[in-house]
């Protein structure tokens, strides 16, 4: 007798002649990935409206998962950018309580999706609504950094509008977090490349950010908010399983948001997925994926943490520095793990505006730009 639902893990044919050379090589790559996702987690969890610790929460359970039971040999999973849009309305509205719940019912629908085959769905999505979706979001992953970049006091309404409505009425900088945000975006944004395949550009500007902090004590003498000023201490362990203690009522209300949740997920990592086979010459199972990323984001409905997915610019990241199987993404996973338990009390020095560089950077290249005058082309 067969089962209907097919369950197998690229993890399973990757060790398959699995030999010490492709393990050295996988490792080289996880370390590097696990040190470009250390301050890009933190820096989503913060847009979304978390604490950074959840970020991390994240890249270390939800993408060690992904890794095992995901259909990609390449895929690096964690908190994604396209969810910021989305997950912060939330946390705004409900408490971040809701986000957790909705993370448990979005991986449940997930592993529904995949057990059901709809995987294949992912190939009837336009091109021109992939391109309007990744653009979209970039915009507004750059308008959630507003406050940070510019050091503002104030808070800003989540949508949009009203943030441009409201600092066209009340704007004043910190120019000393201006010009640190400034100078971080341009370190980052002209890293060069051949450097950065092992020494990411990230990572060294938010370091040296951090020791500066910490030496010159920005925070007190030009008033430059850091992670301690605006969360207090970093954890160094990870957090215990629970339940989300919400009322059947709520848990109802946040159905829409969940499924919205599960749907921006699969897109999401099935685009990764297949910009990830075209660089490595592979076929990833979209079901078997689908079904992975579920079981992650069931996780973080009972860890507490966010929602996660596998993401295209650390996993393009993982291809380059030469990740082959999924051993590449469990090392990424075990190296920000390291880097919590070791050095969490040094992440309170790292300034804001720094992080938010990050995301500035990231939107800015995740935007689809250059696509739009192809697509006005072939529409003539």
């Amino acid at each position: 007798m067969t089962l209907p639902v097919s369950f197998r893990p690229k993890l399973v044919d990757a060790l398959k002649n699995y030999s010490a050379q492709t393990f050295y090589s996988d490792l080289g790559a996880g370390v590097t990935v696990g040190i470009v996702a250390l301050p890009l987690s933190m820096a989503l969890a913060i847009a979304s409206g978390l604490p950074p610790q959840i970020g991390l929460f994240a890249a270390i359970i939800a993408g060690l998962l992904i890794s095992i039971f995901g259909g990609s040999r390449v895929q690096i999973g964690g908190p994604a950018g396209a969810f910021v849009p989305l997950l912060a309305p939330i946390v705004m509205k409900h408490g971040p309580e809701a986000l957790v719940a909705c993370a448990l019912m979005a991986g449940i629908v997930l592993i529904v999706l995949g057990a059901c085959k709809l995987g294949v769905m992912i190939k009837y999505i336009p091109f021109p609504v992939v391109t309007g979706f990744t653009s979209g979001i970039a915009i507004v992953i750059m308008s959630t950094q507003i406050r940070d970049f510019f050091g503002l006091s104030e808070k800003l309404p989540p949508d949009f509008i009203g943030k441009i409505a409201t600092l066209t009425q009340n704007f004043h900088p910190n120019w000393a977090t201006v010009i640190l945000a400034t100078l971080c975006t341009l370190a980052i944004w002209f890293w060069p490349k051949k450097i950065g395949r092992r020494i990411p550009g990230t990572i060294v500007v938010v370091m040296f950010a951090g020791m500066a902090s910490a030496f010159f004590n920005w925070p007190e003498q030009l008033g430059i908010q850091t992670l301690g000023t605006a969360f207090g201490e970093m954890p160094r362990n990870l957090p215990m399983p629970h339940w989300p203690s919400l009322s059947f009522g709520e848990w109802q209300s946040l159905i829409p948001a969940a499924m919205t949740v599960a749907v921006l997920g699969a897109i999401e990592s099935l685009l990764s997925a297949v910009v990830s086979d075209g660089m490595i010459d592979d076929r990833h199972d979209s079901n078997q994926e689908l079904m992975g990323q579920g079981i992650a984001n069931v996780a973080m409905g009972i860890f507490g943490g966010m929602p996660a997915t596998g993401v295209i610019a650390r996993t393009a990241t993982n291809v380059r520095c030469g990740g082959r199987t999924p051993v590449a993404g469990i090392i990424h996973s075990l190296t920000v793990l390291i880097i919590l338990l070791i050095a969490a009390p040094l992440a309170k020095h790292i300034p804001l505006a720094a992080l938010s560089a990050v995301l500035v950077v990231v939107s800015l290249r995740m935007g689809e730009w250059h696509q739009f005058r192809r697509l006005t082309l072939a529409a003539k």
